[in-house]
């Protein structure tokens, strides 16, 4: 399991973790799709399902080092260390632009998700009639979500456990967004408020908010976690018996997702932030000529080729790394 890696190998695995975590703060875009196109996405799964209470006993008799090594904890503790860190910094940064610049911050991501279709699509070794009905179905489910009413509840303690065990399932998957599952529970605000709120707290030196932001996070990471572990091992099955399908699904993941990323909307309703501020709730899909306001076409359009062109960057490095035994 564990590869022999120098230190620069594990930074190149921490970018990619930063990476991972911007992706994973806008709804609509997936983490898993960046590990994908990464290379780490099969390596991450497999670590997680094998991750289990025996790492103790081996702890416990060979030492935490043998254990480490054994369970391939520096890669995870270089990748989550990114994602962590994204997280934390680009919080702030991700809302500011989805609320000053939506047309162009959504075009980037649409270039970035029609990239990695293609790439992922590309994967699948064989077509048949299943794999195919695969896709479909990806496509439709995905398609569903993207269309779904989102729920409105409270910001309970169990609520917010259930919300990272459901939303890192969908974070882990490429195509699915984890944030956009929160917007559709109802708790997006809720756990991005919370991340603001820890780290303005923290700076603040805060310690009656910072204890009640930190509480909160520590659950919804218990939530992640146990969503982790109970689903990992459902996909390593599927990856190694079902490769094709599991990739067609996945394809078709990313298809019905790009309803959601695609710049030009119009709001059917709204809901209230955390700021208390009005932002869209219900959206649906129009052409940019119906676009209520400057539909900005060209920027959108030069910034979706940015965003294609990352994708395919990426995964020329990713790929000029492996071969290089990075």
């Amino acid at each position: 399991m564990s590869q022999k890696r120098s230190l620069v190998n594990y930074a190149v695995i921490t970018l990619k973790g930063l990476a991972m975590g911007a992706a994973d703060v806008v709804p609509g875009v997936s983490g898993g799709t960046i590990a994908f196109i990464a290379g780490i996405y099969e390596e991450l799964i497999a670590t997680i399902d094998k991750l289990d209470t025996s790492f103790f006993k081996v702890w416990k008799k060979e030492g935490f080092k043998a254990a480490a090594e054994a369970y391939n904890l520096k890669f995870l503790g270089a990748l989550f260390l990114g994602i962590g860190l994204s997280i934390l910094s680009l919080a702030k940064l991700i809302t500011f632009l989805l609320e000053e610049h939506p047309l162009l911050l959504w075009g980037f991501f649409f270039g970035l998700i029609v990239a990695s279709i293609l790439y992922i699509g590309s994967q699948i070794k064989s077509w048949n009639v299943g794999v195919v009905i695969s896709g479909v179905i990806g496509i439709v489910v995905s398609y569903y979500i993207t269309i779904a009413e989102p729920l409105s509840t409270g910001a309970s303690y169990w609520f917010i456990f259930l919300s990272g065990f459901i939303a890192i399932i969908a974070m882990i998957l490429p195509g699915i967004s984890g944030s956009f599952i929160l917007l559709l529970l109802g708790s997006y605000s809720i756990v991005l408020g919370t991340v603001r709120n820890f780290v303005d707290a923290l700076l603040a030196l805060d310690f009656s908010a910072l204890k009640d932001a930190l509480l909160r996070l520590i659950l919804f990471m218990l939530g992640c976690v146990t969503g982790l572990k109970a689903f990992s091992k459902v996909l390593t099955y599927l990856f190694k018996n079902y490769q094709n399908l599991t990739l067609a699904l996945l394809t078709g993941f990313m298809i019905g997702a790009l309803n959601k990323v695609w710049p030009w909307k119009e709001v059917l309703s709204y809901r209230t932030n955390s700021h208390g501020q009005q932002v869209p709730l219900l959206e649906k899909s129009i052409l940019p000529q119906n676009f209520e306001g400057d539909p900005k076409i060209i920027l959108v359009s030069v910034l979706a080729i940015i965003g294609f062109l990352t994708i395919f960057l990426l995964e020329r490095f990713a790929n000029s790394k492996q071969n290089n035994g990075i």
